[in-house]
């Protein structure tokens, strides 16, 4: 089944320092997204941790996700790694599992080629087919942009590609990635409208992992009330650490049972603490 309208990039519940993973927290938080009004979820993905955590580790936080989804809930597992090698074993874990899609980013810190872009992406596609798969476009955690003509000539020789989260910003970064027979998901909830308005099919948010009811209306109605919501908070976050201001508004209302992120990240000061609480 294809991703469709407003998908939540999930956070990855972690416990005793940010050093282990909390399953036990996941379902709440599962449950809190479908509540919300959201049509599905990114699991492990950048908002999620996913490359802070081993193999292990994320087979793991992935089948409490899938296991945790009510029916009709969507839950796409991101699957990148550094290696092509583990990214080919969580592709294959998230179809074993029983994932309803596949993100996979371009691996960060080597700038890589157009030919070692699109072998590393095939052979994720390749394992978890026939799942649908999703290229993660983010530039600035990349370190590069995938080009287009990788993503057109995956589009001719995978046959469960369906299309692409880009998360870059300004919109005419977003633009080229509108492809044809392949769906568009804007990672930048400022951009959200203009996006659809110009063909994407919906948004995958991080702010939607502690807001879903705002970017709900943001997909389904192009609120603009709650287009300019999205455009404070990522306005008022600026500077403030992105991950652990999520956990906090998450762990404030209950949902989850505490705010640790996965070092190196860090949690948030007394002055960002305030700063999030009168965001949300």
């Amino acid at each position: 089944m294809s991703l469709r309208g407003a998908i939540a990039a999930a956070v990855t519940p972690l416990r005793d320092g940010g050093h282990a993973v909390d399953e036990d927290a996941i379902e709440p938080l599962v449950r809190s997204l479908a509540e919300g009004g959201v049509d599905g979820l990114l699991a492990l993905g950048t908002t999620g941790e996913g490359v802070l955590l081993d193999v292990a580790e994320r087979r793991g936080a992935a089948e409490r996700f899938v296991r945790a989804r009510p029916g009709g809930f969507l839950v796409a597992l991101h699957c990148g790694a550094q290696t092509t090698n583990d990214t080919i074993a969580l592709a294959e874990h998230a179809r074993e599992i029983g994932a309803d899609a596949v993100a996979v980013i371009a691996p960060p810190y080597y700038p890589l080629d157009d030919d070692e872009v699109f072998a590393h992406l095939r052979g994720a596609a390749g394992a978890c087919s026939p799942v649908p798969f999703y290229v993660y476009e983010f530039a600035a955690r990349s370190g590069y942009a995938i080009p287009i003509p990788v993503i057109e000539r995956l589009r001719g020789e995978v046959p469960n590609l369906r299309g692409l989260k880009v998360s870059d910003r300004p919109w005419s970064q977003v633009a080229p990635y509108l492809l044809e027979r392949l769906d568009l998901f804007v990672g930048s909830e400022p951009l959200v409208v203009e996006g659809l308005e110009a063909g994407a099919t919906g948004a995958v948010s991080g702010l939607a992992t502690a807001f879903p009811e705002v970017v709900s209306r943001l997909v389904h109605d192009r609120d603009p009330a709650a287009h300019q919501r999205v455009v404070a908070l990522r306005n008022g976050l600026a500077g403030v650490p992105f991950i652990a201001a999520m956990k906090s508004v998450l762990a404030a209302r209950g949902v989850i049972r505490n705010a640790d992120v996965r070092p190196p990240l860090r949690g948030l000061t007394e002055a960002e603490l305030a700063t999030v609480a009168g965001l949300s």
